[in-house]
């Protein structure tokens, strides 16, 4: 259920909107279900319905009714989240969450114009019909956060959960690796820095005289790809969501002026500042990325096959060459371990690695160290690499040993499941539901929404 409310939160947004012709169907759009105060259409239900079944979703059951009562769930916390005083929803997370939503229409449809004419309505209308709905959405959110909370385990918890497990219901766990990184970054040669500001500065002088717009020339020059398909738009950000340096510029324009050329972590930059909301600014950029001469190239080769060499002949580890001559801060400081940001371990699964790292791991031993490879680093620029396998586990089924954190995160999973479980079924008494009579041989998994 939890797993379902999530998919609903992400689709709900959009689920009224998503198709003009049926939202203004009349015949269609009626009241099938009231929750509190909260109603549900017909037309919520026929356009997840479609939604669905254009993704290739199936159900063993009855579709619409399992899509009906994952409304009714989602209309149960916002009913109850309307009653109590701690769910807040700022003006500033509303208003950052109606752009990212404007923004991922116009990345599917391809400009503000095709949305705007898709949804026969304009941005400002669109924005204004989003509103209650995402709102209510964010309260629902926050709710079901509130209720899960509680829920906790400990590791003798974990234990004794594990010891009753049914030798069918043991998790099977993915082949893993853990491995290690050192980075060299090739050195930019000052001349090419310098070809690179004097060509935004001639993007710049050229928008303010008026010879072009802003806007085209991002879509012509901009080397960051995504927004450059937009006239170089970003969305609205604060400065904790910016590179620094990018942040500092950005904040600092006045009006429509453009920035001086910025440089990055990503490259160098002319900036546009669009429109501020609170500490949320929307800005517009062209991104240029010096280049890597040949000659550069070689040296970081030679660099880092020497450190490689050293390494091999045992004269220093390599946790310390990583320390002491590895250019990635990430995993630099942890001796070149280089951590999952999604589960915030050293564990990895293969499907989870960068394909050039996938593509040398998977053909070494434990403790082996690779030879240096180039690939690109997340800031998509060339670098070389060499890697040490530190351990690499097969596919099979979980054991308190090797799998704790993994058996730890699913029990507390099921745990918080069986928390929001009860939660509706206590809730469900307490609370005012009709539901419509065409929906009363439903086989809901929560018999109390009839009464």
């Amino acid at each position: 259920m939890i797993r379902k409310l999530i998919g609903l939160f992400i689709l709900l947004g959009y689920v009224a909107l998503s198709n003009p012709v049926l939202a203004q169907d009349k015949t269609v759009d009626q009241i099938v279900s009231v929750v509190g105060k909260n109603i549900i259409l017909k037309s919520d239900i026929e356009g997840m319905f479609q939604q669905q079944q254009a993704q290739g979703i199936t159900t063993t059951g009855d579709m619409k009714c399992e899509i009906l009562e994952n409304l009714l769930v989602e209309k149960l916390l916002l009913a109850e989240a309307e009653l109590d005083t701690t769910i807040i929803v700022s003006d500033s997370q509303l208003n950052s969450s109606l752009e990212q939503r404007i923004q991922y229409f116009i990345s599917h449809l391809g400009s503000e114009k095709e949305v705007e004419a898709y949804f026969k309505k304009s941005i400002v209308e669109l924005k204004s019909d989003l509103q209650e709905v995402i709102k209510n959405q964010q309260m629902t959110q926050q709710m079901q956060e509130k209720i899960i909370e509680k829920a906790t385990v400990t590791p003798a918890e974990v234990r004794a959960h594990f010891k009753t497990l049914p030798e069918a219901e043991i998790p099977l766990i993915d082949a893993q690796v853990e491995y290690a990184q050192i980075t060299v970054l090739p050195v930019i040669t000052l001349e090419e820095e310098d070809r690179i500001k004097a060509t935004l500065r001639d993007l710049k002088h050229r928008i303010e005289s008026g010879e072009s717009g802003f806007a085209p020339m991002a879509v012509i020059y901009s080397e960051d790809v995504v927004s450059a398909r937009n006239g170089g738009e970003l969305d609205y950000m604060g400065r904790g969501n910016l590179d620094p340096a990018y942040a500092v510029a950005a904040f600092n324009l006045k009006g429509d002026k453009i920035s001086n050329v910025v440089k990055s972590e990503f490259g160098y930059h002319i900036i546009q500042a669009m429109d501020r909301k609170g500490e949320q600014l929307k800005t517009r950029h062209i991104l240029m990325k010096p280049k890597v001469s040949p000659d550069a190239m070689k040296k970081a080769f030679g660099q880092i096959d020497t450190i490689a060499n050293i390494i091999r002949k045992g004269t220093m580890k390599f946790d310390e060459a990583a320390i002491r001559f590895s250019y990635d801060k990430n995993s630099r400081n942890n001796g070149g371990a280089v951590i999952n940001p999604e589960t915030s371990e050293s564990k990895w699964k293969m499907s989870e690695l960068d394909p050039d790292v996938s593509k040398v791991i998977g053909k070494m031993n434990i403790n082996e160290i690779s030879k240096p490879f180039q690939t690109l680093d997340d800031k998509q620029r060339p670098v070389y690499k060499v890697i040490k396998l530190l351990n690499k586990t097969d596919a099979h089924k979980a054991n308190m040993r090797d799998d704790y954190v993994a058996l730890s995160n699913a029990y507390l999973a099921t745990k918080k499941e069986k928390t929001l479980d009860s939660w509706i079924r206590e809730k469900q008494s307490g609370t005012y539901v009709h539901i419509d009579n065409s929906y009363l041989n439903c086989n809901f998994k929560y018999k109390g929404w009839m009464k």
